[in-house]
């Protein structure tokens, strides 16, 4: 009872004074800090140590002015670990992950800090305290140096702490800026010159492409940069003149005959002006008027004809027609081109009729070519080349003697028909191969070739394949078969290759080169590639979905799904090295006589070499690398320059022979580069680059 006596007395007085207390003591402490001034702030505050409020130090300078402070100690600089990031640009990212970069510096003069690395850390740094409640989610971020830069800002914080800063962070802060802000102004520099050189490049790349094969519209012509403006007439006028024939088929329906004749008046007028162009600068300088006049035209046609059902027909049908426009003069062209294929250059046939009078001219005792006695040395390099083209033949012989590295070692096999042997003898007379072995024969002096032997003969004295050649009605039906047309199935030159070891008996190995190929390195390292025992050895041409077995062969036919997989890799003829001892000895010859017979009615395959050669040779041939032989210089106006430069042969397989007027233009020099035009036989007929 006491006790609670003295407690209801003194309750009142206990209040008070805690009261009192908390009013007060804000200023004793206050008047304690002035009266003790050996007191640095930092020791007052600070006194187990830096903690983080060295870094809060910002909320103080709105209450008093910053008092001299010591200098960081070296445990906080050691403690550091260097975030490179910091030297970069900053990105929107980060900087939503640093909301406050509104850091303030002061008395810095310091412009050299490309050196300067700055840390970004959440991590606690050691020997230094913290307040739990105001370190979470927060930063550091402190200044790092060179060590003769950190000890001079070392010095100069001590010496003089209020002339560089005005927080605890300002020069940290002060040196981050400006090495970012340096950064960003010299990284778009460089972003600029990223951008702009390979543009430049681009430009000047695509100035020598063929618009043939690329277009001719291109993103990197300078002049057309503006790819919402870019030939806008042309395009305008070629939708004028689809809607004005239109609306002239609606206007003979609907009885408008007046309308009619205005829209094909108009329709002409617009067509004249248009012309040919592709491009605005082509347009004939009425252009302008003719697309305001018929547009005019257009809108009342629009106000008296236009019905949605009736327009959209009359388009599709318009679409249909072009469609089988399309297809028409797709199939003419393929027509014609097969047969520009078939022709010979008047300037080869001048040729050849000059060549072979001057050779019947000639005494017998100097129709005689030298080096007889190496025809049949199996230690020499031979070459076997069967054609009818004086020109073409003399490319391959001269490309393949001017890369040889011994020359004399190389001799040339050259089968050719009655009518040019005469000419093929005389230029090869005339411009002997150096110190290269070559002979030309006659392909009517291997008698043992007969129909009694050779199954192609016999086919092709067949009243079936005369009517398959020479109907009319059959070449003008349609143009699926039209490649198999070319005189070349005919001749038996085609099909010799077949036949290499009964022509070349006491040989072991020989290189078969097509006549439209060009010889760009020494060939010899062919010669020493081990086959594995294989028969053949040739640049496979197939890809995922191409040039397999099932695009050349009738794999509905029991006898090609039994025995061949339709998957199974194409190869290429042009360039082959065979072994003709493991061919005789395998008897290849005897397979081909057996499918060339079970195809006499064109069941297996159609006409040509490559689908007996891919059942003779099937696997016995040897892959080469591609680098020996690169094809497609007839049809393919997409391969690469390296490769072309990297190939040993390029070939010219397809209708667009070098020789010819419809040659791809950027692959003939190519070719053209072993003619010798300086020959008088060529310049007599006009035979010129």
């Amino acid at each position: 009872m006491v006790l609670k006596h003295i407690f209801k007395v003194t309750r009142p007085r206990i209040i008070v004074l805690i009261f009192s207390l908390s009013i007060l003591s804000p200023f004793l402490l206050y008047l304690a800090f002035q009266g003790h001034p050996s007191h640095s702030p930092d020791q007052w505050y600070f006194p187990k140590g830096l903690s983080k409020q060295l870094f809060q130090i910002k909320d103080w300078k709105e209450e008093m002015p910053l008092q001299p402070m010591k200098s960081p100690s070296k445990e906080v600089f050691d403690a550091i670990t260097v975030d490179t990031h910091e030297l970069e640009p900053r990105s929107a990212d980060f900087l939503g992950m640093n909301p406050s970069q509104s850091w303030e510096t002061q008395g810095s003069n310091d412009t050299n800090v490309e050196n300067k690395k700055f840390v970004e850390t959440n991590e606690r740094v050691p020997n230094l305290e913290r307040e739990p409640s105001k370190a979470k989610g927060e930063r550091v971020v402190i200044a790092l140096d060179r060590p003769a830069r950190v000890q001079e800002h070392k010095n100069a914080i001590a010496a003089e702490p209020s002339q560089y800063f005005k927080t605890a962070t300002g020069l940290p802060r002060m040196l981050l800026n400006k090495t970012r802000h340096e950064r960003e102004a010299t990284v778009p520099v460089h972003q600029n010159e990223a951008i702009v050189q390979p543009e430049n490049a681009a430009i000047k790349r695509s100035t020598p492409i063929e618009s043939a094969v690329l277009g001719k519209y291109s993103m990197w012509k300078r002049g057309k940069e503006n790819e919402t403006k870019l030939d806008s007439n042309v395009r305008l006028m070629r939708d004028q003149m689809i809607m004005a024939r239109v609306y002239s088929v609606l206007a003979t329906r609907k009885k408008k005959i007046d309308l009619y004749k205005e829209l094909l008046a108009q329709l002409k007028d617009s067509q004249d002006a248009f012309g040919d162009a592709d491009f605005d600068e082509d347009l004939h300088h009425s252009a302008p008027k003719k697309i305001k006049a018929m547009d005019q035209l257009l809108s009342k046609a629009r106000e008296q004809l236009y019905d949605c059902k009736l327009v959209t027909h009359e388009l599709r049908v318009m679409i249909l027609s072009a469609d089988e426009q399309v297809r028409r003069l797709r199939k003419e062209s393929t027509f014609l081109s097969q047969m520009a294929a078939k022709t010979v250059p008047s300037g080869i046939n001048c040729l050849s009729m000059r060549l072979t009078t001057a050779y019947y001219l000639l005494p017998p005792e100097k129709r005689m070519f030298a080096r007889k006695e190496n025809l049949e040395n199996p230690n020499l390099y031979h070459y076997a080349i069967f054609s009818d083209n004086v020109l073409a033949a003399a490319v391959v012989v001269n490309s393949t003697t001017m890369h040889a590295k011994e020359p004399e070692k190389h001799v040339f096999h050259l089968v050719t028909d009655k009518l040019n042997f005469g000419a093929m003898s005389m230029w090869f007379l005339l411009n002997p191969p150096g110190k290269a072995t070559i002979d030309v024969e006659n392909i009517d002096n291997l008698k043992w070739l007969n129909s009694s032997y050779c199954p192609v003969l016999r086919q092709l004295e067949s009243a079936a394949m005369k009517e398959y050649y020479f109907n009319a009605d059959r070449i003008s039906a349609g143009s699926s078969n039209l490649k198999y047309r070319n005189p070349k199935y005919l001749s038996m030159l085609n099909h010799l290759r077949f036949y290499l070891p009964q022509i070349y008996p006491k040989l072991d190995k020989i290189l078969f080169l097509d006549d439209d190929v060009v010889v760009q390195k020494d060939l010899t390292g062919l010669w020493s590639i081990d086959l594995h025992g294989k028969v053949n050895g040739a640049v496979e041409t197939c890809g995922p979905s191409f040039h397999r077995f099932d695009k050349y062969l009738n794999f509905s036919n029991p006898h090609i799904s039994k025995n061949f997989d339709p998957n199974a890799c194409g190869w290429a003829y042009g360039m082959n090295i065979f072994d003709l001892s493991e061919w005789k000895r395998r008897d290849l010859t005897g397979i081909y006589h057996k499918w060339q017979n079970m195809n006499e009615n064109r069941v297996l395959w159609n006409l040509g070499t490559l689908p007996p050669g891919l059942l003779t040779f099937y696997q016995l041939t040897h892959p080469l690398d591609k680098s020996w032989h690169v094809l497609g210089l007839g049809y393919n106006s997409s391969i690469s320059e390296e490769d072309i430069e990297n190939a040993a042969v390029i070939h010219y397989n397809g209708n667009m022979k070098p020789w010819l007027g419809l040659a791809i233009t950027k692959y003939r020099s190519y070719w053209t580069k072993y003619v010798k035009y300086d020959n008088p036989y060529s310049q007599k007929c006009n035979i010129t680059e």
